[in-house]
């Protein structure tokens, strides 16, 4: 049988701008900050984990090809998830 997940309270601090668009958006969806903040760090988790999925699929691609301009455009692609836009 599966258990209840526990809900842990956390304090945070968010600069005022951030606050007003969360605010912002609880109003447009009638729901309470704490819940826009919550499904905003899931989003957020959710995306972390797609883009190291997406970053090991290039790595793997990269280490699988022979063609020299393939392997040329996966080291970019590599290089900008890691070190952003030149």
């Amino acid at each position: 049988m599966a258990q209840p997940q526990k809900n842990v309270r956390q304090s945070v601090s968010l600069p005022s701008t951030v606050a007003r668009r969360v605010q912002a958006l609880a109003k447009r969806s009638r729901t309470s900050a704490s819940r826009v903040i919550v499904d905003l760090i899931e989003s957020g988790l959710e995306a972390k984990e797609r883009e190291k999925a997406a970053f090991f699929d290039l790595a793997d691609r990269l280490t699988h090809t022979s063609d020299r301009a393939e392997q040329g455009r996966l080291k970019e692609e590599l290089a900008r998830m890691t070190f952003g836009e030149p």
